[in-house]
């Protein structure tokens, strides 16, 4: 969808170019982001693209056409660009901010209102409380909702996004991060997305450009490559460590096969439950109702039946398991599928096989959902 061809950006009194003969291809239908230190180029390779500033040398092409040859405003309408802290119009509502492009596409008014209201729908926040509000009125996560609404206002085939979540607190930053990928997931955007936290950029990218400086991309790959398979000792210190432990967020239980272990009727007797728990190899049965859904754990010597930790769902990850695990204490909890059946148990045995087998690359087939 986007082909940047040996792109450079210099200006005057600077020794080095900010960009330097770049060449990169974007993938139709993907989120690339671009992650690095600050002054490395990303953000000005990323104005480039939709021409807020014009290269000195090299190509842009956006679906096989030049952009150097299509009028600016023309350009800018066929992209959708999200930024930090929104960047809203203050003096319009929340609805004619994400009205601004279908109104300068010419759309009718009736197409432009289903449209804000389609919007404000898939971005989470209700049409009927939100639409007529100033962005003053909002949050710092509902302005940001909104300035994602506006940058798909017109349907572009492809968005820009400069650290469009970088002000947002820890909590909203991952609600929105996830509500975006949930979106995205739908719509199949062509999306830059520039960051400078190598976490973000693993959670969102279906592929990294790692930069460093004058724009010099050192890695472009997978974010399970460029953990997995640094391409250079920068790389391998900007990632910094926990590499490993980062691969976890990129898996989904979905995708992995987890071990059964032993089950036992919750209609069964007593008699019959201590016996399936004093046969089974593992130090705990799980105790199952009528419909195979997990009610709780018995123990194999014996003892008393122990209450059920709110079992894991395939769109879990396993980080956020090994995070469950920690934060109630568990070296094991319960899998279920979409209807809460139970799937198996994964342990902390399970994380450390999935993590070192084949060097990671077990872990790591078939990760991205």
């Amino acid at each position: 969808m986007i082909r940047l061809d040996r792109l450079t950006k210099s200006y005057a009194g600077q020794e080095r170019p900010a960009v330097d003969d770049l060449t990169l291809e974007v993938p139709e239908g993907k989120i690339v982001v671009f992650v690095g230190p600050s002054g490395c180029g990303k953000t000005t390779t990323m104005k480039l693209i939709n021409r807020l500033i014009e290269p000195t040398s090299g190509r842009i092409h956006l679906a096989d056409e030049d952009v150097t040859k299509i009028p600016v405003h023309e350009l800018r309408r066929r992209i959708g660009y999200a930024i930090q802290q929104s960047g809203l119009f203050p003096h319009q509502t929340v609805a004619q901010n994400i009205a601004t492009v279908p109104g300068l596409l010419g759309w009718d008014k009736k197409r432009v209102h289903a449209r804000v209201d389609e919007l404000l729908d898939m971005v989470g926040l209700d049409p009927d409380t939100y639409r007529g509000r100033y962005p003053k009125q909002l949050s710092g996560g509902q302005q940001q909702r909104v300035g994602v609404a506006r940058a798909l206002g017109g349907d572009p085939q492809v968005m820009l996004m400069d650290e469009p979540f970088g002000a947002i607190d820890p909590l909203n930053r991952e609600a929105l991060q996830n509500e975006f990928l949930k979106i995205q997931s739908k719509l199949r955007k062509t999306i830059v997305f520039v960051t400078h936290d190598i976490d973000e950029a693993v959670k969102m990218g279906d592929k990294i450009a790692v930069f460093a400086e004058h724009g010099n991309v050192v890695q472009y790959d997978t974010p399970e490559k460029i953990l997995a398979e640094p391409a250079s000792e920068f790389v391998t210190d900007f990632i910094g460590a926990g590499a490993a432990v980062r691969r976890l967020s990129l898996t989904k239980l979905g995708t992995v096969d987890v071990p059964l272990w032993p089950t036992v009727p919750e209609s069964a007797s007593a008699e019959e439950q201590q016996d399936a728990a004093a046969d089974s190899d593992r130090e705990f049965v799980v105790v199952l109702d009528e419909d195979r859904r997990p009610v709780g754990w018995l123990p194999s010597d014996g003892g008393t039946r122990l209450p059920l930790i709110s079992p894991l769902g395939p769109g879990t990850s396993l980080y956020d398991a090994l995070d469950e695990m920690l934060a109630v204490n568990a070296s094991a909890l319960t899998v279920v599928d979409d209807i809460g059946r139970y799937r198996g148990v994964v342990s902390l045995d399970t994380l450390r096989t999935l993590i070192h087998t084949n060097g990671g690359s077990g872990l790591l087939q078939g990760a991205r959902t």
